[in-house]
């Protein structure tokens, strides 16, 4: 009799000791579970964040071209692509890549577009504030601004840095060379160099009013 209660009191004891143990893990199961689904749910924002910011830029390739480098041994082909990134609210910039295939060259014209981008001064009537000149190469671009529902009057690579820009109504002309990287860098100093009223009086010193004057 003495022999079978020990026995059954250790089998008590052992279950009453397992039974704290299996609360704990259930409790770390449902911590992690938890933390996970914390994890997932910032990684959810983070990338929603992303995608946010990834939606307001718009991409346009203006020109791919096939290029060659010598090398010891013979010749290295690779692409060449002149993008054009801009959110449609003043900001806009002038990327070039350059890779083994074609949207390798596009995704590196991209980032170095955005890497370089310019701030311009809009309008309420969503043109520029005072005429602009631009120099690149042997390029010259002359923009000026215009009045409401003229449109933009440009071509080539100059109306997609514009309308990228956010600008709607503008008159540009190009003036000397017609190569479409120039061009647009000619455009992208243009708009840089582009100054509201408020900031020319500020400046010089003088009211806003005897500017208009």
């Amino acid at each position: 009799m003495t022999e079978s209660n020990s026995k059954t009191e250790t089998k008590e004891t052992a279950s009453a000791a397992d039974v704290p143990a299996a609360e704990g893990q259930q409790q770390q199961q449902q911590q992690q579970r938890r933390g996970g689904g914390r994890g997932e749910r910032r990684g959810r924002r983070g990338g929603d964040r992303r995608q946010e910011r990834d939606s307001e830029w718009q991409e346009r390739v203006v020109q791919i071209r096939r290029v060659s480098k010598t090398v010891k041994g013979g010749k290295k082909m690779s692409f060449r692509a002149i993008v054009v990134v801009g959110n449609e609210r003043g900001q806009v910039g002038v990327g070039v890549g350059k890779a083994g295939d074609v949207i390798g060259a596009v995704r590196k014209g991209v980032a170095d577009g955005k890497k370089h981008l310019v701030r311009v001064p809009l309008t309420r009537h969503s043109s520029i504030p005072t005429l602009s000149n631009g120099r690149d190469g042997a390029a010259s671009v002359l923009i000026r601004p215009a009045a409401p529902g003229t449109g933009v009057i440009a071509g080539g690579s100059i109306r997609t840095v514009l309308e990228l820009a956010g600008i709607k109504n503008v008159l540009a002309k190009r003036l000397g060379s017609k190569t479409p990287l120039n061009n647009a860098r000619a455009a992208m100093l243009a708009l840089a160099g582009l100054r509201t009223h408020k900031e020319t009086a500020k400046e010089r010193g003088i009211s806003l009013e005897q500017i208009y004057s």
